[in-house]
């Protein structure tokens, strides 16, 4: 079984429900979900003018190889409303993949880990909650040290 780490966020309709629905979702058709960060609101990131995030991190266990698993989150995403009309716009539903095990992929369309990960306070501090002791497996600091280092000024709040 791999082990796999995501982001869910959005700022779109009832953004609580929308993260419960993408949990759900990951679940049924993704594989079983271990453990849940705290829910966590962020002002927007890249296009400032529009609504603020709720974002989640969560960490599941698949199955799935990463090709695979990255279709069905699209999939998910999908069937939950989002639609890719504009570069950091307004969504549903986002749901990344922040590790997956300890590989390092760079396709066209798949990078792993996230290659923005250590500059967002908005998927460090969720993922910082649950594994904290977690190393990136190209900076070879912890999640705990790279949440210290970035300089993100966004303001990132428990909720």
């Amino acid at each position: 079984m791999n082990k796999v780490y995501l982001l869910t966020g959005g700022n779109e309709g009832d953004r609580l429900e929308h993260l419960k629905q993408a949990a759900a979702n990951i679940d049924l058709f993704c594989g079983q979900i271990m453990q849940l960060s705290s829910v966590y609101q962020t002002e927007a990131w890249g296009k400032t003018d529009q609504p603020a995030f709720l974002n989640q991190a969560l960490v599941m266990r698949t199955a799935m190889d990463p090709a695979d698993l990255l279709h069905q989150l699209l999939v998910i995403e999908n069937t939950m409303g989002r639609r890719r009309t504009e570069k950091f716009g307004p969504r549903s539903i986002d749901i990344d993949i922040l590790f997956f095990n300890e590989e390092i992929i760079d396709r066209p369309g798949l990078k792993i880990p996230h290659p923005e990960l250590p500059y967002r306070r908005f998927a460090l501090e969720p993922l910082d909650e649950i594994a904290p002791l977690l190393i990136h497996p190209l900076f070879h600091k912890t999640i705990h040290q790279l949440l210290q280092e970035c300089a993100d000024p966004l303001d990132v709040k428990k909720i």
